[in-house]
């Protein structure tokens, strides 16, 4: 079969659309911005603690990712001390956090990060008098106990 420059640069937008699909068929990430106004906000009616889910999906080599940002009232803590398979990195931007792992606690404030690693008892509660807002992103499975 012979193909002209023609036949070419007419084929190549669907070849550019069929690499993006299959792409997105697999859960790849896409390069992206995420503008914090666009992302879904899910309020707790019980604790007013808000979340926004910033992506779920997987790094080029299918390795699974996840992000979102929680707004903890203070006084509260998101859920109890768990475990999960998943390693685990909370970055504080605003307010103050008691973060326990393996039950030893440490107290952080804004431009913080705390470190987690798979199967480690873990917890968290905001200690301040103000709201805390944090990005957690979860690198592995998502499995929890």
């Amino acid at each position: 079969m012979d193909l002209s420059r023609r036949d070419l640069s007419a084929l190549l937008p669907a070849l550019l659309l069929a690499a993006e699909a299959r792409g997105a068929d697999n859960g790849v990430l896409p390069s992206n911005c995420y503008p914090f106004e666009s992302l879904p906000l899910k309020t707790n009616p019980k604790t007013h603690n808000e979340t926004r889910q910033v992506f779920t999906g997987k790094t080029h080599d299918g390795y699974p990712i996840d992000l979102h940002i929680t707004q903890l009232a203070p006084g509260q803590m998101p859920h109890p001390a768990h475990t999960h398979v998943h390693e685990e990195m909370v970055m504080l931007q605003t307010g103050t956090l008691e973060v326990t792992i393996k039950g030893q606690s440490t107290k952080i404030g804004p431009g913080s990060v705390a470190y987690v690693n798979s199967n480690e008892l873990h917890g968290w509660k905001n200690v301040g008098n103000e709201p805390a807002q944090y990005f957690v992103l979860a690198i592995g499975r998502q499995q929890t106990t």
